[in-house]
């Protein structure tokens, strides 16, 4: 604040506004670079600003603002901008004396509203309101004029020269950053000066826009402070309301395209204007940087000056990164021009030019293609192993020539590929981990050592040996110059050697020969191919350029790269990109029954599994924490392999011997207690605690089950008929009378907490006991979840089970551990749930993840239960037990033991759980964190702990545009449920983790 004011109190400003506007109210000081600011409240709520400006202060300047304001309220009122009060005088600016010297005050309505800056997150839909409000302030003003708008102002972008004799101030590093935007900026100063100009505000930083008070659907209220509003090229302000914006984002660029995509829905844009609009960003930061080193040195404790310093910075680093033509393209895109100004102009030159594949491929000779599909959900590909495997893969690409001879193979152009593993293909923008997935040119599946020739006369701009795993290796660009249109085209995976023997700024004729095929590892690690792309622009690029975009950013390079076939006119190839999303969920609700639940307010439309991951149609990557079905990995290519080597022998049912139902059984028992002898195969996790009921009737001669509150065993009757999660739940009926529920024995929001809960748990449990005996029947059996999945991911007190166990015993009753989700090394310090607290069931039930998601499933039981078992009625599952399955199941316990996956659940469990509960310390509303391994679950609640599933749900949508997929369970629905393959790593807990911050971080979050 202006040093005049430092000792001006809000008494004093209190007085100052009952002598101009005989007005009383309560008085709060306010930052300001110049003026001195005082919230102004009338009865406890906020009504106006108070401004008091420095002595001498122009009055035509302070006259400009005024009319300015009036002039905007006079003419679009859903502006919302502040409003000028009169004075007991009548005038909009009054005078007063402060020691002596005269300053002038005026006084504005109070607009409500969070300043930008305390809002978390700013997503796509505010950052457009942000452009929208900015675009109806510049249409308000187009009309506007005022003597003093035209004037000399530092902040005004079309004077931003200034700044070159401050350069020394900078560090050399800093100092090439700010000169590349200074000299783009004098550079086209005759075409700037141009433009078109308006009084324009000129300011909508971080202090001076007001967003609403909806936490989850903010908009912008309005934007305040008119002191800066200059005359000026009106691509200015939506460069400045840009600059502000961006900071503190991951990906600016994509930021900033949705504040254009507001602001040209109010205020339409030129092409002309978006040209300048990447440099205009940049030298408005430029701007900023220099005034924060000047008032570092003339005025080091104002630290209102200084606030905007280092996020500036960062962000004009990384604005010089982008592309300035790709930004320019992208802006284009924006406001619903072609992204690539001469697209269409290439469009309509190769329509009225046709060319061969014989002139490309002139030792080839032949001119239709079969189109080969290596999209995400192809099937051609194979398992990612299997394309890596280029032997392999050529084999397949060379029995398909065989079986079309006179066709060359082809395809690729914006295909959604989940190919390209290397780390070159991620980076991490504003959604989280990315990866470019979208193939921009055509490949030509050719052998090596096969010619390629020019299509036109061209220039070589680049010829280099891009190495690499999985690069272009040997990779030429030839430019190509017509009368009205310059274009490239580029030739990836080719011989070093026929690369190297051409030089920057050869001449190549049409039909001459430019390069050869390579093969492996020559070409970048690639079956032998010709990648074939077209660009309208280089960008930046000397040495290398994209041939994998973004599927974010697809509509702009697929502007920059039209598609090559536009050459050759050729029929047979695949349209991408086509969204199927809503034919199918459409298709689900004509045929698919309306119980069938689908994840997420949008549903994801996966078509691929990738160990931790699950991919969309489009590439995109979903990081995984919820299917522990897929025990070892989506898609493991192991227990693939042994499925599909079985499947491609035999398949049939357990009437026949066969060796591989033996060796599962021998290697699951392995991992059994010596009681646990005996096995019966099924198809499912539902059929194993069918099963294992129908064992306790053959057993006890009683149906009279024991079974925990939101429990759940199954989809079957009988096991619906024990599953209070089911039962007690919507469309449930109730629970049948010979099933018996105790109460969920939860530690943290439970009936019972504090000291001695295993006890009194177990008390609830010997109730139903007594209960049932007073009914003259027997106890059947007991069932229980070593961690009860659906009621909450809930961790059993110690010492609880055990002492169940020997009640139902005691009764004369069967004990099952329902290890459907937690068994098979999940739990980390123990291979199955019942282990870790140190007792025998009788009968143990597995589920799914024995077959990673295959449909087998396992009941092992001592050997008493069994003989009693077989009482006559035989006991056949058609394909329980089948020889594919049980391959399968034999693969999955392998992985577990050659990967030391329960070592490796121990290890990420452990590493997770902590930084969950040292999360706790942070964010209050984690009322517990929970679970063993990789089996984890933590509660969100309020202080009182009532359950909070509102945010839950909010959590996992917004992990989900983060690309992590989390799911919820218990009776609330508030508990976040973590239980990834067993393969997920320490990076990929500490992702979770950090993302996890972030949506903790965001207003909805910490909202009470």
């Amino acid at each position: 604040m202006n040093t005049i004011f430092k000792n001006l109190s809000s008494k004093n400003a209190e007085n100052i506004l009952l002598q101009c506007y005989s007005i009383v109210g309560t008085a709060t000081k306010l930052p300001g670079e110049l003026d001195a600011n005082f919230k102004i409240k009338i009865d406890g709520k906020s009504s106006y600003i108070l401004k008091i400006s420095p002595e001498n202060t122009d009055f035509d300047e302070l006259d400009f603002q005024v009319q300015m304001l009036s002039h905007i309220s006079a003419k679009e009122k859903s502006i919302n901008a502040p409003r000028c009060i009169l004075d007991k005088n009548k005038v909009l600016i009054s005078k007063i004396s402060l020691n002596n010297k005269n300053h002038s005050v005026r006084l504005l309505t109070w607009i409500n509203g969070r300043i930008w800056n305390s809002v978390n997150p700013k997503l796509k839909e505010l950052n457009f309101s942000l452009g929208e409000k900015n675009g109806k302030i510049t249409r308000a003003l187009s009309d506007f004029e005022h003597p003093f708008s035209e004037r000399k102002l530092d902040w005004d972008t079309a004077q931003a020269l200034w700044t070159k004799n401050y350069l020394h101030l900078f560090s050399s590093d800093e100092e090439k950053v700010v000169s590349y935007f200074l000299n783009q900026f004098e550079s086209f100063q005759k075409s700037y000066k141009k433009l078109r100009k308006s009084v324009v505000h000129n300011d909508a930083n971080d202090n001076n826009v007001l967003v609403s008070e909806n936490l989850t659907n903010p908009k912008v209220n309005a934007i305040i402070d008119f002191g800066d509003a200059v005359k000026t090229q009106i691509i200015n302000d939506l460069a400045i309301t840009c600059a502000y914006a961006i900071m503190d984002t991951e990906d600016p660029l994509e930021t900033s395209l949705a504040i254009v995509i507001g602001y040209h829905s109010t205020f339409q844009l030129e092409e002309k204007e978006l040209e300048f609009l990447y440099t205009l960003i940049g030298i408005r930061l430029v701007i900023s940087v220099t005034k924060s080193a000047i008032n570092k040195i003339e005025n080091p404790k104002n630290k209102y000056l200084l606030i905007s310093e280092k996020p500036a910075w960062e962000v004009l680093r990384k604005w010089r990164t982008i592309s300035a033509n790709f930004a320019h393209y992208s802006f284009r895109n924006a406001c619903g021009f072609e992204a690539h100004p001469n697209h269409h102009k290439f469009k309509n030159w190769a329509k009225n030019n046709t060319f061969s594949l014989s002139e490309l491929f002139p030792t080839i000779n032949r001119n239709q293609i079969h189109h080969l599909d290596l999209s995400v959900s192809s099937t051609f590909t194979g398992h990612q192993e299997e394309f890596n495997n280029l032997d392999l893969f050529q084999f397949k690409i060379v029995q398909l020539q065989k079986q079309v001879p006179d066709k060359i193979i082809a395809g690729g152009y914006l295909e959604p590929r989940a190919l390209y593993t290397s780390t070159e293909y991620d980076t991490i923008g504003n959604y989280g981990r990315q990866s470019r997935s979208i193939h921009l040119g055509i490949d030509f599946w050719l052998p090596a050592n096969t010619p390629v020739h020019a299509l036109f006369d061209g220039e070589i701009v680049i010829a280099v040996n891009d190495e690499g795993d999985k690069e272009y290796g040997g990779l030429i660009v030839l430019k190509h110059e017509l009368k009205e249109l310059t274009f490239y085209t580029l030739y990836g995976h080719n011989t070093i050697e026929s690369v190297q023997q051409h030089a920057i700024g050869d001449l190549i004729k049409k039909g001459e020969q430019v390069t050869v095929l390579a093969n492996y590892p020559e070409n970048g690690n690639w079956a032998p191919h010709l990648h074939f792309q077209v660009m309208l622009s280089l960008l930046e690029y000397k040495n290398d350029f994209p041939g994998v975009g973004y599927f974010h950013q697809i509509d702009v390079w697929k502007s920059i790269c039209p598609n090559p076939n536009l050459l050759f006119k050729l029929a047979g190839f695949k349209e991408n990109l086509i969204d199927v999303s809503q034919t199918i969920l459409n298709e689900r609700k004509q045929h698919l029954g309306k119980s069938l639940s689908l994840q997420y307010q949008q549903p994801l439309h996966i078509v691929k599994g990738a160990n931790q991951h699950l991919i969309d149609a489009f590439g995109n990557k979903f990081l995984d924490t919820v299917n522990n079905v897929a025990h070892v990995g989506h898609e493991n290519f192991n227990v693939v392999k042994a499925g599909q080597q079985q499947m491609a022998l035999l398949n049939t049912n357990s009437r026949y011997l066969h060796k591989n139902i033996t060796t599962l059984a021998k290697e699951l028992l392995e991992t059994l207690p010596e009681e646990l002898s005996v096995l019966h195969f099924v198809n499912s996790g539902s059929e194993a605690n069918e099963l294992a009921i129908r064992m306790i009737k053959a057993n006890t001669n009683s149906d009279e089950i024991i079974a925990s509150e939101h429990g759940y065993h199954g989809n079957t009757n009988k096991t619906i008929a024990i599953s209070s999660y089911k039962f007690d739940g919507k469309g449930g009926k109730g629970k049948p009378q010979n099933t018996h529920i105790f109460p969920i024995p939860d530690t943290f929001r439970g009936k019972y907490r504090g000291e001695d809960i295993a006890k009194k748990y177990a008390k609830e449990v010997q109730l139903l006991i007594d209960k049932i005996h007073k009914q003259h029947k027997k106890v059947g059996g007991f069932i229980i979840e070593p961690i009860i999945s659906c009621g909450g991911q809930i961790e059993l007190p110690q010492g609880f089970l055990k002492e169940v166990y020997q009640k139902i015993k005691n009764a004369g009753g069967l004990c099952i551990s329902d290890e459907v989700q937690v068994g098979v090394g999940r739990m980390g310090k123990t291979f199955w749930g019942f282990q870790f607290h140190d007792v025998v069931p009788d009968i143990v039930t597995i589920g799914k993840p024995l077959g990673n998601g295959h449909p087998i499933a396992a009941v092992a039981c001592t050997k008493k239960v069994a003989e009693k078992f077989a009482n006559g009625m035989e006991f056949f599952n058609t394909f329980g037990g089948n020889p594919v399955s049980c391959a399968i199941a034999n693969e999955v316990l392998k992985e577990v033991k050659r990967k030391k996956l329960q070592e490796n659940a121990l290890k990420v469990g452990e590493y997770l759980k902590s930084e969950l509960q040292n999360l706790t310390k942070k964010y209050t509303i984690i009322g517990d964190v929970r679970g063993q391994g990789l089996f984890l679950g933590f509660e969100l609640v309020y202080k009182n702990l009532n359950p909070l599933s509102e945010k839950t749900d909010y959590l996992i949508n917004r992990m989900k545009y983060y690309g992590i997929l989390m799911s919820s369970d218990g009776p609330d629905r508030n508990v976040i449920k973590i239980k990834p393959p067993l393969t997920f790593t320490l990076e990929n807990a500490k992702e979770v983790i950090f993302y996890l911050e972030k949506v903790f971080d965001e207003d909805f979050m910490k909202h009470n």
